[in-house]
C-alpha cells in the first residue's frame, strides 16, 4: 500500500483559487481540475474567503483617524487652560515671571 503524502497549499494559492470560485465563471469541478485539488477543498476556500470578508473592513481604523484628528483638539484646548490657569497663578502671587 503506497501511502499519499497530503499537499499543503500556499496561502495565495488557496486566495487564488477561491476567488476564481467566488467570480463564478467555471464550477467547483473545473477548477479543482484546473489547479489540481478538489472541488470540496475548492468550495471550502470559497467559503472562507467570504466569511472573512468582512473582517477585512473591521477594526480599528476609523475609529483611530477620529481619535487622531480629535487627539490634538484636545491637547491644545489643555494647553490652553493650562496657560490661562499659569497667568493667574503669576497675576495672584505677584510674580512678573515672562
Amino acid at each position: 500500500m503506497v501511502s499519499k503524502k497530503r499537499r499543503v497549499h500556499t496561502p495565495e494559492f488557496k486566495a487564488k483559487v477561491g476567488l476564481e470560485a467566488l467570480r463564478g465563471v467555471k464550477t467547483s469541478n473545473e477548477i479543482g481540475q484546473e489547479y489540481g485539488v478538489h472541488p470540496v477543498t475548492v468550495g471550502q476556500w470559497k467559503k472562507a474567503i467570504q466569511e472573512q470578508a468582512k473582517t477585512l473592513f473591521e477594526g480599528k481604523r476609523a475609529p483611530e483617524s477620529i481619535a487622531a484628528h480629535r487627539e490634538p483638539e484636545l491637547l491644545y484646548s489643555e494647553i490652553g487652560k493650562l496657560k490661562v490657569e499659569l497667568d493667574w497663578l503669576k497675576k495672584k502671587s505677584g510674580m512678573s515671571l515672562p
